[in-house]
């Protein structure tokens, strides 16, 4: 693949690297004892992918479009909402297991 053909193509995946690396953010604080932020950033990132869906045209949302569009913001956003409330609302209880 050249580098002209990668740059050409760039614009396309950039929704999709904007939600991961928000994820991969998320995904550091849980690893880091911070599993709360953490949840509520991976729930982020699915609600922002869903925005992503519901405003870029279908030639340059790339590879967050799996389905049809009310599809895809329907499970992003479902799926960020119940992540990020859940992260949210659990107050009591450990996950220490030693």
């Amino acid at each position: 693949m050249s580098v002209v053909n990668f740059r050409s193509r760039l614009p396309v995946h950039a929704p999709m690297t904007l939600v991961l690396v928000i994820a991969a953010l998320g995904m550091m604080r849980v690893l880091t004892q911070h599993w709360r932020e953490g949840a509520v950033l991976l729930g982020g990132a699915l609600i922002v992918a869903a925005v992503l869906r519901v405003l870029l045209p279908v030639d340059r949302v790339g590879l967050l479009a799996i389905r049809s569009r009310p599809v895809d913001v329907l499970c992003y956003s479902a799926f960020g909402v119940v992540i990020s409330v859940l992260a949210v609302t659990i107050t009591r209880g450990s996950f220490d297991f030693g």
